[in-house]
């Protein structure tokens, strides 16, 4: 049974068709991706997914569950968890305290701040070896507000993996990186996942490195799928080459 199922899916925005009749498959341990223009339909199938938006026709299924109408706050009970674009830590915060809400709204709990962090004990440690996971040890004491825009998304990347998800979304992880640290994030996601035996749909621009991370590839164009398939087959689609990448792909 394929871990996340797409059936069908569309979403018009006053009049206007943002997505139309897209269905796709994401086999568990995959990388998978979603690229295409900008006005694609990307970042509308990944907020229908994610329940940030509501289906306007389409089913999504996880695990063989419907979890179509599924709002964004209960999706991590599903084993889903979610960073979107822009990191969102709390920035009066250290990386530790961040993650270690994260663990605690898992189980639906809250911070009492009179408590010290060492006094939650095993959502401390679920903390901490989360953050060792993200290579941030060295950093765990240091508030979010001081940390380097990668480092943050390595956070926000933490905060995810703090549901224990089989299913990670990331929504353009390489936003607002150099082109170094872009390299850099690449090589840490695959090998992070690979690891954890993690399965990741995200959505990105940089089409040079979806190509290096990504094992399945989906290109919208127009709110339509334009093609799906390994990252040689979507170099070498003529027609994803005319849309999208290109002719120097």
């Amino acid at each position: 049974m394929p871990l996340l199922e797409v059936h069908r899916v569309s979403k018009s925005f006053e009049g206007f068709r943002a997505l139309n009749d897209v269905s796709l498959t994401v086999e568990e341990g995959t990388l998978y991706a979603l690229i295409g223009p900008n006005g694609a339909g990307k970042t509308t199938l990944f907020n229908l997914i994610t329940g940030r938006y509501t289906l306007d026709a389409g089913r999504v299924l996880f695990a063989g569950q419907d979890i179509s109408h599924t709002p964004t706050h209960r999706i991590i009970h599903h084993g889903i968890g979610v960073s979107f674009q822009r990191a969102i830590p709390f920035s009066s915060m250290t990386v530790l305290e961040n993650v270690t809400l994260a663990v605690l709204a898992l189980d639906r709990k809250t911070r009492d701040f009179a408590r010290s962090l060492l006094s939650y004990g095993d959502a401390a440690k679920r903390a901490e070896e989360i953050i060792s996971w993200v290579g941030l040890t060295d950093l765990k004491r240091q508030v979010a507000a001081s940390l380097s825009q990668g480092d943050l998304k390595r956070v926000d990347i933490a905060l995810a993996l703090a549901s224990k998800p089989r299913l990670l979304l990331l929504d353009e992880p390489l936003a607002g990186l150099s082109r170094t640290e872009r390299a850099q994030m690449v090589g840490f996601i695959r090998e992070l996942l690979r690891s954890l035996g993690t399965t990741l749909l995200f959505t990105e621009h940089d089409t040079e490195a979806v190509l290096k991370l990504a094992e399945r590839i989906m290109v919208l164009h127009r709110g339509s799928v334009l093609a799906e398939g390994t990252p040689d087959e979507i170099r070498s689609h003529p027609q994803v080459q005319e849309a999208f990448l290109g002719r120097e792909a």
